[in-house]
């Protein structure tokens, strides 16, 4: 062969290899670039690992809603935005055209994004596409008015990790004069137009939290909501929208979302005429006004939203993650939640050093790591009727102060939290005595008590900066670990008489930003105290809390079968890591029914273990158990807190049967709970199949309570457990079992 021709040859397939090589590179640019703009069709583009969310300017340069849902393909070019014909006079395009953020204006009949207004008495509003910037994973668009310089930036932040987009709105008045917001939005989520979509979210009351509904979604709205100046137990800014009503938890199109805002809020799930589905969340508009001067701007709170289409149950798993890496204070690695031991139920208000010291050398004896002396501990406070809002050790009961408990505890390789409860006040305190204009309150009107408190109103600068001394204090005199932050009343009369009338329905937004902003401040001068957020159990939850706390109190109702469905519905929304879980007496005072000790670790070990038995009510035998189970939480913690759950066995609608399992996140153990409520008729318990494992590893199994029945594998490949499963030897009331599948290397 000729030399030349060779050489010819050679450097040919050089340059289709460079080109090749070229052109990859720029496909795996486009794959790993999250968001991308389209100037020729103007279309906004979003993609993740398994999803896609796309919008547009359509021709009257208004933002449209394109596609949200599985992941398209790079190559896959989405056509230019444009409007629909409507349908006849009475429903224009401008209300059945699918806008990302919408202004009530013009022919505008859907639940708008943005309500105001303008000092001349005009409330038409209709927003333009300007201009826009990306940066990384950050997406900002800005629109404008058609006729006043009103305008209102769009923020996009995306989580790659799980497809998470997080919308947010900066609403700016560059007019002259004054105006007046009525109602606005985080954000709008349009999907795709379909007739069998379900919706799915939580409702619940005190001691009855975390219940799981479901309904199809049918013309009109369905409206979730909290009025109550906080999140609420009534329902949780939180919802899970499916294609059909099986409702599987491993396969099924999902739309999920949170709103990450801790005082009144509105979701609206509303059905068009042409059947589309709209999803709406913000402030509540109910009783809100917020004037916004020339200059002034105002942002909504975050509302978070996905897709998958695995299920309801990797919905779950990815909000789990998501939380863990980016909303929690220590993300993205969240330390573990040590094993607790709270006084409340031994002691009630009647603690004292000596007291709470001898109780301190019971929980150490079990293992715990952490002690909380609870309510009782300050001011006058012998009972729920005074001492509230002062933040002074009592004398009679700690002398010395808290030092020498504190040191007890340490001397006891155990860290200390403190109760407390700082945004409420008893009319029979020193602090309302001397401030009694610093509470929410109309005046010549009455002032409405809970729990004997009335609602401090932390939206006045004053009272915020108290609020932050007296526990910047605490926190600064005494070796503090932890605080559990209670509030054990929703809000009335919420008047804010210092400020002028049309400033005073601020109070619902200010009030819970200055919460915020004291969090934020006491982490920051006290970077190593852990906070867990509480409102009688279940009411302050939600991803606004949750990045300013460490965890949260489901539900003040401990009973561990109810538990059982309380912390199904919890699982829902939010990871088991955040979710406390306690030990405590048999029988429980919430229905005086009576399980064993076992059963109540069991139950609890599924979320962040903490016991709050009365100790000095324990036999040799409880205590051995206890210290035998403390261990085993330790071992398995990981997987429980920041692995996988797979919900198995659901234990709504009165189902006799629960299990979940809790996978590592390397896939080397799993840890399987199972619970009988009661045997019927003779019925074995069902066959559960593992989910979540390598199918080509094998995982030996070891069981802390409770076992298989005879003849089972001892070890067997992930697929075995998954697709065999096991057999459990369950009978009677109130049984339990725990299982941990330890992967021993090797493949089948």
């Amino acid at each position: 062969m000729n030399p030349a021709a060779t050489f010819s040859l050679s450097w040919s397939a050089t340059r289709r290899l460079l080109l090749a090589c070229v052109l990859m590179g720029v496909a795996a640019m486009a794959q790993a670039q999250t968001i991308r703009y389209d100037a020729t069709t103007r279309v906004f583009r979003i993609d993740t690992d398994a999803m896609s969310y796309a919008f547009g300017v359509n021709e009257s340069d208004q933002l449209q809603t394109l596609y949200w849902g599985a992941r398209l393909a790079t190559s896959d070019a989405l056509p230019a935005a444009h409007t629909n014909e409507g349908n006849v006079s009475f429903d224009p395009p401008a209300s059945t055209s699918l806008q990302e953020y919408a202004g009530w204006g013009g022919s505008m009949y859907v639940e708008p994004d943005l309500k105001l207004r303008y000092a001349d008495g005009n409330r038409d509003l209709v927003l333009h596409y300007v201009s826009h910037q990306i940066k990384g994973d950050t997406l900002d668009v800005h629109l404008r008015d058609i006729r006043q310089p009103l305008d209102v930036t769009l923020h996009y932040v995306v989580d790659p990790a799980t497809g998470i987009i997080g919308r947010s709105a900066l609403i700016e008045n560059h007019t002259k004069q004054a105006l007046t917001i009525d109602s606005v939005a985080a954000a709008s989520w349009n999907l795709p137009a379909a007739e069998d979509y379900s919706l799915r979210y939580l409702t619940g009351r005190w001691a009855g939290e975390w219940q799981l509904q479901t309904r199809a979604i049918t013309p009109g709205n369905t409206v979730l909501e909290s009025r109550r100046g906080s999140t609420g137990h009534e329902n949780n800014p939180w919802f899970a929208i499916e294609r059909g009503g099986d409702w599987a938890e491993d396969h099924g199109d999902v739309w999920f979302g949170a709103l990450a805002w801790s005082g009144s809020w509105r979701i609206t799930v509303e059905q068009g005429v042409l059947h589309q589905v709209r999803v709406t969340g913000g402030f509540n508009p109910f009783d809100f006004a917020w004037p916004l001067a020339p200059g002034e701007s105002v942002s909504t709170p975050v509302f978070y939203a996905g897709y998958t289409s695995g299920g309801i149950g990797e919905a779950s798993r990815l909000l789990h993650r998501f939380e863990l890496a980016q909303i929690v204070p220590q993300h993205p690695k969240p330390r573990l939640r040590p094993v607790l031991y709270n006084s409340w139920e031994a002691t009630n208000f009647a603690v004292d050093q000596a007291g709470q010291e001898h109780l301190a050398e019971l929980a150490a004896s079990i293992g715990v790591e952490r002690f909380v002396m609870d309510d009782g501990w300050f001011g006058a406070r012998n009972d729920d009727h005074a001492g509230l809002g002062d933040w002074v050790v009592n004398p009679k009961k700690f002398p010395h102060g808290l030092k020498p408990l504190i040191d007890k505890v340490h001397a006891l390789k155990m860290d200390f939290g403190l109760w407390v409860e700082p945004e409420m006040v008893n009319p029979d305190s020193d602090l309302y005595r001397a401030h009694p204009d610093w509470v929410l309150n109309f005046p010549g009107r009455p002032r409405s008590e809970g729990r004997n408190q009335l609602v401090l109103n932390l939206a006045r600068q004053d009272v915020r900066d108290h609020v932050f001394k007296v526990l910047d204090d605490l926190l600064s005199h005494n070796d503090i670990a932890f605080l559990k932050w209670d509030y054990n009343r929703n809000w009335s009369e919420p008047g804010w008489p210092q400020v002028a009338p049309d400033q005073q329905q601020k109070v619902y937004v200010d009030y819970v930003r200055n919460l915020y902003g004291i969090l934020a401040e006491l982490r920051k001068r006290h970077p190593n105290v852990e906070i867990e957020s509480c409102s009688g159990g279940g009411g302050r939850v939600d991803l606004g809390i949750l990045g300013h706390t460490d965890e949260v109190w489901p539900s003040d109702n401990t009973d561990p079968f109810d538990r059982l469905s309380i912390q199904d519905g919890f699982s829902y929304a939010y990871a088991p890591a955040v979710m406390m879980a306690w030990v405590t007496d048999s029988p429980n005072w919430v229905n005086d029914r009576s399980t064993s000790l076992d059963y109540r670790f069991l139950s609890s070990m599924q979320g962040s273990l903490g016991i709050g038995a009365n100790l000095l009510h324990w036999s040799p035998q409880d205590f051995a158990a206890a210290k035998k189970y403390v261990a085993e939480y330790k071992a398995i913690r990981t997987s429980v807190q920041q692995g996988k759950l797979y919900r198995l066995l659901s234990p709504r609608d009165n189902s006799p049967h629960a299990a979940t399992e809790s996978v590592s996140r390397d896939g080397a153990q799993a840890v399987l709970f199972a619970f009988l409520h009661a045997s019927q008729m003779k019925y074995p318990y069902p066959r559960v199949r593992l989910q979540g494992l390598d199918p080509d590893a094998r995982y030996r199994w070891r069981s802390l309570h409770g076992a298989p029945v005879a003849g089972t594998l001892v070890e067997a490949s992930g697929a075995y457990w998954m697709n065999h499963g096991i057999d459990l030897a369950l009978k009677g009331d109130y049984q339990a079992a725990a299982i941990v599948f330890d992967r021993v290397g090797g493949k089948r």
